[in-house]
């Protein structure tokens, strides 16, 4: 088990991007996670205990889920609602997916990295888009919603294929947004200070 091993450093990039990526859309990336498990042969190396995420009764389930959520989010009222769990379900969902694709480790480490690395991510980016459509809502009464709902689909939908095609650029990509996000909270914060 050695951490600094370059298959080990790809699966925490695969992780870490799948995870901001459920900050986004909880479902999206456990879907692609799950088409690339199925049909991506061995491109994809996943933990032991998560083969079962390739077979095709989890396709489908993982893709009605992600069409069920995709859909609800154009839906004004549930949209709002949406919000209020996807924090708590995003983190979760970070948590499984940096699990997920972790290997070569023992178990405590996998769930500690998972847990702080995955599960903060998705956090993190999940709260800062559920804020980016309250302010939407309060700033358009919930029209400019789509774009954002269209937006987050969209960030979700690329971040995951760029986290199994070429999870380094994926990682990457996670710290320009985790940078914006901090950028953004710092800005707020001295607005609201003074």
């Amino acid at each position: 088990m050695d951490f600094l091993s370059l298959p080990t450093i790809l699966s925490f990039f695969l992780g870490i991007g799948l995870a901001a990526s459920a900050g986004f859309r909880v479902f999206v990336p456990l879907f692609a996670l799950s088409l690339a498990a199925h049909f991506g042969g061995d491109m994809l190396n996943l933990n032991e205990n998560w083969q079962w995420v390739g077979s095709w009764p989890a396709i489908i389930t993982l893709g009605a889920a992600t069409l069920i959520e995709i859909v609800a989010y154009y839906i004004p009222v549930v949209d709002n609602l949406l919000d209020t769990l996807s924090v708590p379900m995003a983190t979760i969902a970070g948590t499984l997916l940096m699990a997920s694709t972790l290997t070569d480790m023992g178990e405590v480490a996998t769930w500690a990295l998972a847990i702080i690395a995955g599960g903060v991510v998705a956090a993190t980016v999940s709260g800062t888009t559920a804020a980016t459509r309250a302010v939407s809502t309060g700033t358009t009464g919930g029209t400019g919603n789509f774009l954002v709902n269209t937006g987050e689909t969209a960030a979700s939908s690329v971040l995951s294929i760029t986290s199994i095609i070429w999870a380094p650029i994926a990682f990457v990509l996670v710290l320009i947004t985790l940078f914006l996000i901090w950028r953004i909270w710092k800005k707020g914060k001295n607005y609201f200070s003074t």
